[in-house]
């Protein structure tokens, strides 16, 4: 949210990127946004110092450090304004801290095991760090305007917008192929048929929804944009399939084994 509330700070190429954004707009003043974030902010910090677990709290502190210098706009920071360190700070953030500092502390502190690198945590680092690129370029395709007026040099701003947006859908549907491979060598049946068919799933309705996007309309690439991030949801789901199948297959036995005894 910090970063959000920094990124939103009104500034002139705010004001022609997305004037609609609640501190642009005015819907927000400077001191609710302050109030609001700086709340969260503390809170956060506060939940991940009195749970006890030093994942969780180096996640949250690092993911800090790097959207405060993702944003603000103070010497040597602000590094949304070069597309290679921005596209670097969010791989970091979403593909790797979150992947390996959350199952340590599901691994470490809540199951109190030892942490191993596990293939499941390898394929989901490796799955999302696509879709952290994908999200990283695909940020600016609807900013074109006013990245050519202040002199923003992104990778749209250099290649163009249809280009762009059709490398990121091939990384993400190259991401999908990967993960229905890895899906289909699998020696569970359960787990085989949900990563199969869900991640095949997902790759048609991307491609679909991809072909009908219309780039003379900013509000459709937007769109479209918010869609990715709907899309990475449901595929963090498909990833997590196995635990809760686990869980109702060791729930299954226990009742039959209670029953046939």
């Amino acid at each position: 949210m910090e970063r959000i509330f920094f990124n939103q700070l009104p500034d002139r190429l705010g004001l022609v990127n997305k004037p609609y954004l609640p501190l642009a707009s005015g819907e927000y003043s400077l001191q609710t946004g302050v109030i609001i974030v700086s709340s969260f902010a503390i809170l956060s910090f506060w939940l991940g110092w009195i749970v006890g677990s030093w994942p969780l709290f180096w996640a949250l502190f690092i993911s800090f450090v790097l959207g405060t210098a993702y944003s603000v706009n103070l010497p040597l920071m602000r590094w949304k304004r070069f597309a290679v360190v921005a596209a670097l700070c969010i791989f970091a953030v979403r593909a790797v801290i979150v992947q390996i500092a959350f199952y340590l502390h599901i691994q470490t502190y809540v199951l109190r095991r030892p942490a191993v690198l596990s293939r499941p945590l390898i394929f989901a680092t490796a799955f999302m760090s696509f879709f952290s690129v994908v999200i990283a370029l695909f940020k600016d395709i609807p900013d074109i305007v006013g990245d050519k007026i202040f002199g923003i040099q992104s990778f749209t701003v250099r290649l163009g917008q249809e280009r762009v947006f059709w490398i990121c859908i091939a990384l993400l549907e190259m991401a999908y192929l990967v993960a229905i491979v890895v899906g289909a060598t699998s020696s569970n049946i359960w787990s085989k048929c949900f990563t199969v068919l869900g991640h095949a799933a997902l790759a048609l309705l991307l491609w679909t929804r991809a072909k009908s996007v219309d780039f003379s309309r900013k509000a459709a690439i937007t769109s479209f944009y918010m869609f990715i991030w709907k899309d990475c949801d449901l595929s963090e789901m498909v990833e997590l399939h196995p635990y809760p199948i686990r869980l109702l297959l060791n729930i299954y036995s226990c009742v039959s084994g209670a029953r046939r005894a």
